[in-house]
């Protein structure tokens, strides 16, 4: 399986306070309130409001204004971001991709952003770089950064054994010993693929998302372990899985609360939630396809858009690629945007038993990336997302599009093959 909008929060502008003058018009906040007030001034964390009602100065943090108000204050300040929508329009032509969105970040800021086609083949509703596309097993690296934030918090260790947090579960004597950073790293023990009758009954969808992966870990770890922990590495969903269920046990809160609160939120990933995007009987965000006789069809969100929720930790994160670009440029700052220590940042990216796989990363190198990359792909079977991280360039590029298959892995291939060409200014090799 393993062979990322504009970002007004991290603009990476100067520390002091850039003046523009004088524009009045409405913002609107993530949570939807609006003020009618006039832009005074911005730095790479806030932005300043004059209120035209009273002139009462705000400074609110850039991760509180919608994506709509980003993008002014970017334009407004003279940030160059480049359109590639027209390049993507031609690499899908005459394929069988509805749609594709890419986007590249370079020295700290995104610099090219685009997105092209339809959200559902058969309609003419065209994309756009704030529409949301499913990101299947990109979300690995997500899951791995909330546990490190978890560790951070003192709830759980590296080290935190699976029966240490469900004493209450029948778990095999193999399993007893296996970690959270085991089950993070693909080295639990855990099989590849989950057995047919667990997997049917996860179908069922029976309970919370909480609940269906309580089943899932009871289904597992009841059973002897697909092979000694610590002595493989064999990719697994259900690993994940067991590590997001650790995590809401120890928090109380479901695992898609915390990632929402604890991750999203401080990213500023305001499009970003769970399964299928779009809303059955509307055309209100990208639908995932399949791909039959050559053509594109289209599967309604729910309930088969997506897998069953029992394995969101695994593969069930949704945003749009402006923010799949601000979670790339989070990986970049070595500091973890101040909200991930240096050592626990190094964990996340440090592949482990040479394996060349690190927690939700594969860990590589390529030329045109200065040495070491890190990258990923994801895939429900009805959407594709890719991510390439090189942090010795400052550099990241990711693409996304709404089929599944080998044909959505070339669109998205080629459209980070020619980011990487344009922006490093380096030939891919192929």
């Amino acid at each position: 399986m393993i062979t990322f909008g504009l970002s007004g929060v991290l603009f990476s502008l100067s520390c002091f306070l850039i003046a523009y003058g004088g524009e009045t018009r409405t913002w609107t906040s993530t949570d939807g309130r609006s003020l009618k007030a006039e832009f005074v001034s911005a730095n790479d964390k806030n932005v300043t409001l004059r209120r035209s009602s009273d002139g009462r100065r705000f400074t609110l943090p850039f991760n509180k204004i919608s994506e709509a108000d980003q993008q002014w204050v970017a334009k407004a300040l003279g940030q160059k971001v480049a359109d590639f929508s027209g390049e993507l329009s031609k690499m899908i032509e005459g394929s069988p991709v509805p749609a594709l969105a890419a986007a590249v970040v370079r020295d700290g800021k995104i610099v090219a952003l685009g997105a092209s086609g339809v959200r559902k083949a058969g309609d003419k509703t065209v994309v756009t770089v704030n529409d949301k596309f499913h990101l299947g097993s990109c979300t690995k690296s997500m899951t791995a950064v909330l546990a490190a934030l978890m560790v951070e918090a003192g709830h759980l260790s590296w080290e935190t054994t699976v029966s240490e947090v469900f004493p209450e579960v029948e778990i095999h004597e193999g399993y007893r010993g296996s970690t959270l950073a085991q089950l993070l790293t693909n080295t639990a023990g855990i099989p590849g693929e989950i057995a047919p009758k667990l997997w049917s009954e996860l179908w069922k969808g029976e309970g919370s998302a909480a609940e269906q992966r309580m089943t899932l870990v009871r289904g597992i770890l009841a059973n002897a372990p697909g092979y000694p922990p610590g002595t493989k590495n064999v990719y697994s969903n259900a690993g994940f899985a067991i590590a997001g269920a650790m995590m809401e046990k120890k928090a109380g809160l479901p695992f898609e609360k915390l990632m929402e609160s604890r991750l999203f939120e401080h990213l500023g990933m305001t499009s970003a939630g769970f399964r299928a995007p779009a809303t059955n009987g509307k055309i209100d965000q990208p639908y995932g396809h399949y791909l039959r006789g050559g053509k594109a069809l289209p599967v309604d969100p729910e309930p088969s858009g997506d897998n069953p929720r029992a394995i969101a930790p695994g593969g069930g994160v949704h945003c749009s690629v402006s923010d799949f670009a601000k979670y790339a440029l989070f990986h970049l700052h070595k500091e973890g945007g101040g909200l991930i220590g240096m050592d626990n940042m190094t964990r996340l990216h440090t592949p482990v038993g040479g394996h060349g796989y690190a927690m939700g990363w594969a860990v590589t190198k390529r030329d045109w990336g200065g040495g070491t990359v890190l990258t990923h792909t994801g895939t429900n079977t009805m959407f594709y997302a890719v991510i390439w991280l090189a942090p010795k360039r400052d550099f990241a590029v990711v693409a996304m599009g709404n089929l599944g298959g080998k044909e959505a892995f070339q669109k998205c291939d080629e459209a980070v093959g020619a980011l990487i060409e344009k922006y490093l200014h380096t030939e891919v090799k192929k």
